[in-house]
């Protein structure tokens, strides 16, 4: 169980490029990252306003000199210290992190970064490679893996107690943009435009969330072709989609779904994994993280909650209140936070067997989420046709 206390040896000089002032996604960053006091907030390049940038840092508690104008300076200039940042996220529009994630890593720095990781597969071995050559870790904030029971559902898949898997049934799809909001929210209004968002909508920005929780529960199978059909039913979206399914074939025989959507009216998130085997099922729901369904066939159907000494001891580790109590998205996010930290400080120390334990969201998520998007994009620019996946 967490009690929140620091698990590095000390705290990570980190800094945030974008995340400022009115960012969807910046708050949940800084408290994921300073929840258990293993990184210090000790820089900034928070907005495209430098002047606005600058006022938010302060008020933030970073010193004024350390609020940046743009990451190319934020990155020059922390080089130079003696006490420079170890580490940034990344918290822009899409069609910067590839050439600030790329500029961090030149500078030896650590990143946490959005996803998508980039636009393309090839952007995406890039980084990897770069990675690997700077001794640098890539985090990528799939966040919603950080919730316990996605450790419990692995630990049945291992065991066997599914039997063999059959049918990947996931979805997210919600109803936030029903209409075209985009009209009126700046931070939607970017989501929508490929010169921002990149090649796709919902299938970047929705989609390779569960599919990257379905790859921690099912780490053995790989898709071996796919089919996409997209759609934009807020005409003003296209070429992007705001509605997409896809169909994917895995090398078990295994068949699987992925419903995308923001147009869904009417529904919050609805992000759904059911995984069905020979003998039995389990369901996830982001609404209801704190419990997994397990259904065997011939049996009643039972619900497994969090922090029940029933569950297997890996989706106990990162309890952080007990069991009864809810915990949501900040925790689960927190939970990742830490592993990014673990992860940093054993890779800068050549610790590979710790690194040989630690699970996260890491460079080789991010490049599996491009491949997947990249492969539904293909299919999709096809009229809907089966694409062996590349």
């Amino acid at each position: 169980m967490i009690n929140g206390g620091r698990q590095t040896a000390a705290p990570i000089r980190w800094a945030m490029a974008g995340g400022g002032r009115g960012s969807q996604i910046g708050y949940i960053h800084r408290c994921a990252a300073l929840r258990d006091g293993n990184f210090e907030l000790a820089a900034g390049a928070f907005d495209l306003d430098p002047a606005r940038g600058r006022a938010f840092g302060i008020e933030l508690g970073v010193a004024p000199e350390r609020c940046y104008p743009d990451y190319p300076t934020m990155f020059r200039a922390e080089a130079q210290r003696a006490d420079g940042i170890q580490a940034v996220s990344v918290a822009t529009p899409n069609n910067t992190h590839f050439a600030i994630t790329k500029a961090a890593l030149e500078h030896r720095i650590h990143v946490v970064c959005e996803k998508p990781l980039c636009f393309t597969v090839a952007e995406a071995k890039e980084l990897e490679a770069l990675a690997a050559s700077c001794g640098k870790i890539v985090g990528v904030t799939y966040g919603y893996a950080g919730y316990q029971l996605i450790e419990q559902a692995r630990a049945i898949v291992a065991r066997g107690d599914l039997g063999e898997i059959r049918i990947v049934n996931l979805q997210f799809a919600h109803g936030f943009h029903s209409a075209p909001v985009e009209k009126h929210d700046p931070a939607a209004r970017w989501r929508v435009d490929p010169r921002f968002a990149g090649p796709s909508f919902v299938l970047g920005d929705l989609g390779t969330h569960p599919l990257y929780i379905s790859e921690v529960i099912l780490p053995h199978l790989r898709i071996k072709r796919l089919l996409c059909r997209r759609q934009s039913f807020v005409q003003s979206r296209a070429p992007l989609e705001d509605n997409a399914l896809t169909l994917m074939e895995y090398d078990n025989r295994a068949f699987g779904t992925l419903w995308v959507s923001a147009v869904n009216a009417g529904a919050m998130h609805s992000q759904k994994l059911r995984i069905v085997g020979a003998k039995a099922s389990i369901e996830w729901w982001d609404e209801r993280p704190n419990q997994l369904s397990y259904e065997v066939q011939g049996e009643p159907a039972r619900v497994l909650e969090r922090g029940m000494g029933y569950l297997e001891p890996e989706a106990r580790t990162d309890d952080r209140i007990g069991p009864g109590h809810p915990e949501g998205l900040f925790e689960a996010w927190a939970n990742l936070y830490y592993r990014f930290a673990l992860a940093m400080e054993a890779t800068d120390r050549g610790d590979a067997e710790c690194l040989a334990c630690l699970r996260y969201p890491d460079i080789k998520a991010g490049v599996e989420g491009v491949r997947w998007v990249e492969n539904c994009v293909r299919s999709a620019n096809q009229g809907g046709v089966w694409v062996d996946y590349e």
